[in-house]
């Protein structure tokens, strides 16, 4: 059960690489990611996205930023279109496709680019997605080196859960989506139940309807891929848990895929009376930055033993035998990986569109913003790159792959 969730949900918090020292910003919204670089040798044209660098002497994280003259919206959405006279049409869909492949469990070596896949037929309740991002997660690695074989689908294996892009084609029992609508999810309703051997590190994938969401209107295909996986479990995990209103939170590892969104769901969406994270040192500024009101520097105090308790502790870095004794009596601990104690639980998170859904004002509003590692995003023939990035535990936010041909 540990290998299973560790597999999940363990998340990438332990080292900044890097002092951070770009930011992208979409000319359309105020909503900022950390992005340095774009391109990939697959593209047929070559979209800059926008630059601008945060001053050493900035009171906060995102910091000022220069004129923008360029938007990275612009720069991902441009990179695929569709026409819904012709992509409506099985001519327009080619029968192979480019992706990332493994045919063996192992270490980053098994991964191959493959440049004739079959293009996965579509069900009656799914949707055929052209990718246009994707994301990467602690599972894609885990599933990867073997850690839950005994239920994974059969190999060979293109990996990838979190997706961005448009659909070219309907199932004949698809209700809503149609040709055309740029969407975004987890392509995979559980993460670790048989799931889908053709993932999203390719130019296609498959996907029932009822797992995706239209992508929010002021976000880039980059922003919208960095969501669905670590927003649900985030989600899912303080509902679980019985969060509300003028409750207030502890959340271990604030600065990772899954905690940074954690934070901003508690205070934005749940209404946190009060919202306390930990981090090293150098995230400390990256927490304020998103909605903590007391950062915790874990390199240098023991929160286990302040006076303060909490009413939950979201432990998204496996120290569940600490976090049970840091919150209030009657209080609940989310754990995603480690030893579980009680009052604390762990739970494997379902992929759900309707969650997306519901979540979209909240990022059309600003409130919740998807954070980018600042090394992406990767290009498509990069995968390899990007996945021992996020491998080292260096990575901040979520690994991105844009643009994919």
């Amino acid at each position: 059960m540990e290998a299973i969730l560790t597999a999940i949900t363990s998340p990438v918090t332990n080292t900044f690489p890097l002092p951070v020292h770009a930011l992208s910003i979409s000319a359309s919204s105020s909503l900022p990611i950390l992005r340095n670089r774009s391109g990939c040798r697959f593209s047929n044209s070559h979209n800059s996205s926008t630059v601008t660098r945060l001053r050493n002497n900035s009171d906060t994280f995102f910091g000022q930023i220069s004129a923008a003259t360029t938007g990275a919206r612009a720069a991902s959405s441009s990179s695929f279109s569709v026409a819904s006279s012709s992509s409506s049409s099985s001519a327009a869909i080619p029968a192979e496709m480019k992706a990332w492949v493994y045919q063996e469990y192992g270490g980053v070596e098994v991964l191959k680019f493959d440049t004739r896949v079959a293009v996965p037929q579509v069900k009656e309740d799914q949707v055929l997605v052209k990718v246009v991002a994707a994301a990467l997660n602690p599972v894609d690695f885990k599933r990867r080196l073997g850690k839950f074989k005994a239920t994974d689908s059969p190999l060979p294996t293109v990996p990838g859960y979190d997706v961005s892009g448009v659909v070219v084609k309907v199932g004949t029992q698809v209700k809503e989506l149609k040709v055309g609508d740029e969407v975004y999810g987890d392509i995979s309703e559980k993460a670790l139940d048989g799931p889908k051997q053709f993932g999203s590190l390719a130019e296609y994938t498959a996907v029932e309807e009822h797992l995706l969401a239209p992508k929010p209107k002021n976000l880039d295909f980059v922003q919208a891929a960095a969501l669905p996986l670590a927003i649900e479990t985030a989600y899912e995990g303080l509902e679980r848990a019985g969060f509300s209103a003028g409750k207030s939170i502890l959340v271990l590892g604030g600065a990772g895929g899954v905690g940074s969104l954690v934070v901003q769901l508690a205070k934005q969406v749940f209404g946190a009376s009060k919202v306390a994270a930990t981090a090293s040192t150098r995230k400390l500024v990256f927490l304020k930055s998103i909605g903590v009101d007391e950062p915790i520097d874990y390199t240098l105090v023991k929160y286990e033993d302040l006076p303060e308790k909490f009413d939950v502790v979201y432990d998204a870095v496996g120290e569940g035998d600490r976090a049970v004794k840091a919150v209030n009596e009657g209080g609940s601990v989310v754990v995603l990986t480690g030893a579980v104690s009680p009052p604390g639980f762990r739970f494997v998170v379902t992929s759900n569109g309707a969650v997306l859904k519901k979540l979209n004002p909240f990022f059309e509003s600003g409130k919740v913003k998807p954070i980018v590692d600042p090394s992406g995003p990767y290009p498509f023939d990069e995968v390899v790159k990007a996945f021992s990035h996020l491998e080292s535990n260096r990575a901040l936010g979520k690994v991105v792959i844009h643009p994919i041909p």
